[in-house]
C-alpha cells in the first residue's frame, strides 16, 4: 500500500459477510546452508524428521520495507529495527519455513534496499528456505537479481512468477499481485487465474494455501481482480485459505468458507490500533493455529492464538 492512502470499508455488493500495484514476480531463497533439502553440507545437518501428528510451522510475515539506510523510518517507526526483532524472534526457535508477501523494499524496490534485507535475513534465519512474493514496493528486475537464488515448484506462468510449495499438511501457492511499482493497485490478470485454475482441478486434494500481497478491499488501491479469485476458488473446497498483507492490519474474516488472513506490517502501521510484527502458524491437515508476534505498534494483542478449522466443501 502508497503510504497515506486510507483503506475505505468494504461494500455490502462486493462481499456479504466479509469482515474485515503489468508483471511481478515470487521468488525464494534456499536455505544459505542446504538445510531445506536435507542435503548435508560442512556446517549444517539435515532437519529432523517431522511427527505425522506434530504441526507443521511456518513463519507468516508482510510489508518489511526495508530502506537501504538502516535509520529509515516513517511514523516513528524503524523497519530494520522491526525486523532484526522478528528474525530474532524467528530464529531462537526455528520453524520449517519462512513467507514473506511483499513489500520488500521500503518504497521503489531499491538494490540497496534488499541488500540490507539479506544482511539482516541470512545471519539469523538463513537455515530455512525463505518466500518471497513482490508487492507494489518492490522493482521486479531488482528483486530478481537480488534473490536469484529460487526455491519451491516454479509454475510456468506468462509474465509472472508462480512457486509452489510443498509444506507438509499443506500446499502453498505463491502469486503474483504486483502491477506497477510505487503505485498502490495489484492484478492477477488473465493469465495467472486461468493457470490458477487448471492447476487446482488438476492437482491432489492436498489443503491449498494461496498467498500475495495484496489485500482484498473494495478501492483503487487493492487487488483489481479480487472478485473474479473469489469466483474461482469459491467452488474448488481444497482451497483453504488466502493469505496477504498490504493494507498493514491484522485481521481475520472468511468468505463462505474461505478464511482471509491480513498479515500485520513488520515495517511499520498506518494506525495506531494496529499491531506490528508477524504470524506463527502452526497448520494441520485440518486447519491452524495462528499466533501474533507483536514486536511494535500496538501490543495488546501480542500472543493471541487465532484457530481455523477448514472448510471441508
Amino acid at each position: 500500500m502508497c503510504e497515506g492512502v486510507e483503506y475505505n470499508s468494504v461494500t455490502r455488493r462486493r462481499f456479504l459477510g466479509f469482515s474485515l500495484a503489468a508483471a511481478g514476480g515470487v521468488i525464494a531463497l534456499r536455505p544459505r546452508l542446504g538445510a531445506a533439502d536435507g542435503k548435508k553440507t560442512e556446517n549444517s545437518k539435515p532437519q529432523e524428521p517431522r511427527p505425522a501428528n506434530q504441526p507443521a510451522r511456518w513463519a507468516f510475515l508482510s510489508d518489511t520495507h526495508l530502506a537501504a539506510d538502516p535509520e529509515n523510518n516513517y511514523r516513528g517507526h524503524y523497519p530494520y529495527r522491526n525486523l532484526e526483532k522478528a528474525f530474532a524472534q524467528i530464529a531462537s526457535d526455528l520453524p520449517e519455513g519462512i513467507v514473506i508477501t511483499g513489500d520488500i523494499a521500503r518504497l521503489t524496490g531499491q538494490m540497496g534496499d534488499y541488500e540490507n534485507f539479506k544482511k539482516l535475513l541470512l545471519p539469523s534465519v538463513g537455515k530455512r528456505p525463505i518466500y518471497l512474493t513482490v508487492g507494489n514496493h518492490d522493482e521486479r528486475r531488482n528483486f530478481l537479481d537480488a534473490f536469484e537464488n529460487a526455491a519451491g515448484q516454479m509454475q510456468t506462468v506468462k509474465g509472472k512468477h508462480v512457486v509452489m510449495v510443498d509444506a507438509g499438511p499443506a500446499r502453498f501457492i505463491l502469486l503474483d499481485s504486483l502491477f506497477l511499482t510505487n503505485e498502490a493497485a495489484g492484478l492477477l490478470g488473465k493469465a495467472q487465474r486461468t493457470w490458477l485454475q487448471h492447476y487446482l482441478q488438476t492437482c491432489d486434494d492436498k489443503p491449498v494455501i494461496l498467498f500475495f500481497h495484496h489485500s482484498l478491499r473494495d478501492t483503487d488501491g487493492d487487488l483489481l481482480d479480487s472478485l473474479r479469485l473469489l469466483d474461482l476458488v469459491k467452488p474448488i473446497a481444497k482451497v483453504k485459505a488466502l493469505v496477504y498483507g498490504h493494507s498493514h492490519e491484522y485481521a481475520f474474516s472468511d468468505y463462505e468458507g474461505l478464511h482471509l488472513i491480513n498479515l500485520p506490517a513488520v515495517g511499520y502501521n498506518f494506525s495506531d490500533k494496529e499491531p506490528v510484527g508477524w504470524i506463527e502458524a502452526r497448520l494441520t491437515g485440518d486447519g491452524g493455529e495462528f499466533i501474533l508476534h507483536a514486536v511494535g505498534g500496538n501490543r495488546e494483542l501480542d500472543g493471541r492464538a487465532q484457530s481455523l478449522r477448514w472448510r471441508s466443501r
